[in-house]
C-alpha cells in the first residue's frame, strides 16, 4: 500500500482571506469500513478492530504513547499491520469531517 497526495480527489479548503488548500493522503487499498466495527454489544458500542475487542481508541493511544507498530503487535497478536493502518484511516476520516464554528464574543 502506499499514500499519494491527491488535490483532485479529495480536495480539503479551509476558509479566510486567501484560501488554502489541504493536502490529503489516500491511502491506496485502504478502506477501514473493512476492519473497523460499532458494535454496541462491543464496549458499549466503541469502534473496535472488526473481530475483536481491540478499540481503535487503544491503538491510537499506544501510537501517541511512542509505540511502534512493532511493539502493537507484539502486545496485541491478533492485530495485523493494515488493522493499525485502519484506525489511523478511521480517525482521519471523523477529523476530515469535523466542523469548526466561530463563535462572536461581546
Amino acid at each position: 500500500m502506499s499514500a499519494l497526495p491527491s488535490d483532485e480527489l479529495c480536495p480539503r479548503v479551509f476558509g479566510g482571506p486567501g484560501l488554502q488548500h489541504e493536502k490529503r493522503f489516500i491511502v491506496v487499498g485502504m478502506e477501514w469500513r473493512e476492519r473497523i466495527t460499532v458494535d454496541p454489544k462491543i464496549l458499549v458500542g466503541k469502534p473496535t478492530v472488526t473481530g475483536t475487542r481491540i478499540s481503535v481508541e487503544t491503538v491510537i493511544d499506544a501510537l501517541a504513547a511512542g509505540w511502534t507498530n512493532q511493539q502493537i503487535l507484539e502486545n496485541y497478536p491478533t492485530l495485523k499491520e493494515d488493522d493499525i493502518r485502519a484506525c489511523l484511516s478511521y480517525v482521519g476520516d471523523l477529523l476530515h469531517g469535523e466542523r469548526v464554528y466561530a463563535l462572536e464574543t461581546a
